[in-house]
């Protein structure tokens, strides 16, 4: 077998480094759990972990590929509300490169998924 093309294993490199970090240090990201959802922020944490690990799984192989791009972009797409919580939520920081930087995620999810849809597309 071939190795993956290079957009496809580059995002799911993102993907599954970014997934496994939500079981390394959880507790960032139940922060940035919005209220509003049902369930242990925990919950929402390590599934969405877990999520972006199988969506990088799907990327590797040439039959799951192009499902596996579409789930990414959809996962991207998801994830914006957490984003935008933790943009609000870092008004009250004293830090303002924590300000700056959470603010910068939020438009980082449209190349996202741009990305993912190109990978889609290619495959």
């Amino acid at each position: 077998m071939s190795a993956p093309p290079l957009p496809a294993l580059g995002l799911a490199a993102l993907l599954a480094g970014v997934g496994a970090s939500h079981f390394a240090v959880p507790a960032v990201y139940d922060a940035m759990i919005p209220e509003r959802l049902p369930g242990s922020p925990r919950t929402w944490t390590l599934g969405t972990g877990a999520t972006e690990i199988a969506v990088a799984a799907a990327l590797l192989a040439p039959p799951t590929r192009r499902h596996g791009a579409l789930a990414a972009a959809a996962l991207f797409a998801g994830v914006l509300p957490a984003n935008i919580k933790v943009a609000v939520d870092a008004r009250k920081s004293d830090s303002t490169a924590y300000r700056v930087g959470t603010l910068l995620r939020l438009p980082m999810q449209a190349p996202l998924i741009a990305w993912a849809l190109r990978v889609r597309r290619a495959s």
